[in-house]
């Protein structure tokens, strides 16, 4: 980077300096570098647009942020200029800055990260576009449409003053279906959230709501699309086209407040006077962010509410163990309907008589037979496909492929046995055990439940409805709805019955929140009921099985915290994974306990060898994570130093990058 000296003291104290994040995924440059801003770009080198900057180390022009603008330190170092203004409209806000600043300390990660998920590509036509039209005018909301909000959230006493106060709520969303005033069938959680964000816009403020999915970001949109004004209502989510999402952005920086819906990443937008940072289902995985630094949208919106004010509501038909904690520490209120509802849940076992291997109970197939006489039934399994699992006929040994080991499926009766994992076909297949060459269908996906259901039913309707058929809703004209977790369609007026199979099969996860998602993924679809209507859970028992049937799911999170907190599981405490090579894992450990000498000897598992490296999980409660994530990010910086790129000449050796991830997902426990 070529420096430029100027020998005019004058000079140097009319300079302005542009202090600029660079975009760069290097942990090394995750801090503002100073630039001298030209005359040329004296007027548009504003806080928050995108530069062009000179990166000596790397010999080239990178891409960055403006953050701010200042004065040169006492030091009058000479500094290098900037490059190019690439837009004069400001992206960047201070108060994003600061909440991307914050969530990726929080999580040992880089702002810059964080920035690249909230701030759209850059459109060019889409910009030129709304430059030209201008500022949008404030939202007004109609009289009756405040009046509907009203009633909505009386349903919970105080609610609607503890939004207004600002307050940290989490709400147990009313479990049926609502009808909206053009006909269309939403759940009723939709009409809530859709009133919480009515009233906190007539107020003169902005609503945030993220939610998993594209599908509840259609229920959501359709329960707002007649109460608040069209340009008021924003959406921001991956589905999007470019121009659109970055349209959408940009309306977000006006003055004007609006109602933002979207997936995860829809809590960074960057609304004037917000109101409200609403999250629906936040136990959803789909809330987690996959990419670096991997903050959860919760996390996420818990440091918004505490950054900029505002009301937070946390909704769901369930209450995770993370939403739960912050209850019982008094960080969020938990605020019941002033008249408990629940579905008519009945706990379905197999009867004297019957075979114990009978999918299907008699009581659950006579309330489907009853139900279908006045509208559809909903039929819950837990994977797709025909036969997910097949295992050898003769010992019963999964069947596994000769290739690569993966495990084998049937697309459907009579097909050729496919590996899940290559995609080969096992045409001569022998069992590895016994040398059979007989298969056998271990487990029934939603195409084989849909045929023997079609065949115990005859001349009614079968839909499947899962990754491969996807289904949004059905009328209400009788028919079998055969649905995976998660893909379960709307019903008009709602089901009339719902069965929900392979719940057993479900519990065996390998997972630590299986008895969460579980009760998650019952829950969410009992709430499709119609009022009244029978919700029949086969073949489960247990604690899960009880709070579903008496619908008390905070009361079996308040279990589960305090299963866990003897054996300091999450979220009892904080987990952080660090991983890389031994040496490099060895030293950043040695220094965190140097650091956080409160760390205990548990408070380290491993290192154990992990592929070609090795990993440690470090167990640390909350008041310590500043700390803690300060010091593991100095190790990761300290490390990225030591590796940077060769010398001319020279070949460059394995990448051995140490890397950490805080707030490890339960799955990569």
């Amino acid at each position: 980077m070529t420096a430029v000296h100027d020998d005019n003291p004058g000079a140097r104290r009319a300079r302005r300096v542009a202090r600029v994040l660079i975009d760069s995924p290097l942990p090394q440059l995750d801090r503002l570098f100073d630039y001298e801003i030209p005359a040329e770009f004296a007027a548009d080198a504003v806080p928050g647009v995108r530069v062009r900057v000179p990166l000596r180390s790397a010999g080239r022009v990178v891409d960055g942020l403006l953050v701010e603008v200042g004065e040169p330190d006492a030091s009058d170092r000479p500094l290098s200029q900037l490059e190019a203004v690439v837009s004069p409209v400001p992206v960047l806000t201070p108060r994003l800055y600061a909440l991307a600043r914050r969530a990726a300390d929080r999580a040992a990660g880089s702002a810059g990260d964080i920035l690249r998920l909230a701030i759209p590509k850059r459109m060019v036509r889409a910009e030129k576009a709304w430059v030209a039209a201008g500022q949008p005018g404030r939202p007004d909301v109609d009289d009756a449409d405040a009046v509907w909000a009203e009633e909505v959230l009386a349903v919970y006493p105080g609610l609607a003053d503890a939004l207004e106060a600002g307050e940290r709520l989490a709400v147990d969303a009313p479990p049926h279906p609502a009808r909206l005033d053009d006909g269309r069938v939403v759940g009723s959680w939709a009409a809530l959230l859709a009133a919480a964000a009515t009233r906190v816009l007539a107020a003169g403020r902005s609503a945030v709501i993220a939610v998993p999915d594209h599908r509840d970001r259609a229920q959501l949109e359709a329960a707002l699309a007649d109460r608040v004004p069209g340009d008021a209502l924003v959406r921001d989510d991956a589905k999007q086209s470019g121009p659109a999402r970055y349209a959408a952005f940009l309306r977000t920086l006006s003055d004007a407040p609006c109602v933002v819906i979207g997936n995860r990443s829809a809590v960074y937008a960057p609304v004037s006077e917000l109101g409200l940072v609403a999250l629906w289902d936040d136990g959803d995985p789909l809330l987690g962010e996959p990419l670096s630094p991997g903050v959860h949208a919760r996390d996420a919106a818990l440091l918004r509410q505490e950054l900029d004010g505002g009301a937070l509501l946390f909704a769901g038909h369930t209450r995770t163990t993370d939403v739960e904690r912050l209850v019982a520490v008094g960080w969020v209120r938990d605020l019941p309907a002033a008249r408990r509802v629940s579905p008519r849940v009945v706990l379905s076992a197999t009867r004297e008589g019957e075979s114990r291997g009978a999918r299907v109970p008699s009581s659950a197939f006579a309330a489907a037979r009853e139900a279908l006489a006045e509208g559809p039934v909903l039929v819950q399994v837990a994977r797709p496909g025909y036969a997910p699992v097949l295992v050898c006929a003769k010992c019963r040994h999964p069947a596994r492929c000769p290739h690569c080991g993966g495990p084998l499926h049937a697309a459907r009766q009579g097909a050729v046995p496919t590996c899940s994992w290559c995609g080969r076909a096992a045409h001569a297949w022998a069992c590895s055990e016994c040398s059979s060459t007989l298969l056998r269908m271990a487990s029934s996906g939603s195409e084989r439940t849909a045929d023997e259901l079609g065949r115990a039913f005859p001349g009614t309707r079968v839909i499947v409805a899962d990754g491969d058929h996807p289904v949004t809703e059905v009328d209400g004209r009788p028919a079998l709805v055969v649905a995976t977790r998660g893909a379960e369609p709307l019903a008009a007026g709602g089901y009339r019955a719902v069965i929900l199979l392979d719940g057993d099969r479900m519990l065996m996860a390998d997972d630590l929140r299986i008895g969460e998602s579980c009760l998650r993924w019952w829950s969410n679809a009992a709430a499709l009921a119609a009022p009244g209507a029978p919700v029949h859970l086969v073949g489960v028992g247990g604690e899960v099985a009880r709070a579903f049937a008496t619908w008390t799911q905070a009361a079996y999170a308040r279990a589960e915290l305090a299963d866990r907190a003897p054996l300091r599981m999450p979220p009892t405490v904080r987990v952080a994974a660090v991983e890389g090579p031994r040496r490099a894992v060895d030293s950043a450990l040695a220094e965190l306990r140097r650091v956080v000498p409160e760390l205990d000897a548990q408070a380290v598992l491993g290192p154990v060898a992990h592929d070609d490296t090795v990993r440690a999980l470090v167990r640390f409660d909350y008041g310590l994570g500043a700390r803690v994530t300060e010091s593991l990010r100095a190790s990761v910086v300290s490390h990225a130093m030591k590796g940077r790129r060769p010398a001319k000449g020279r070949t460059p050796g394995p990448a051995n990058t140490l890397r950490v991830r805080v707030d490890v997902p339960d799955l990569d426990l």
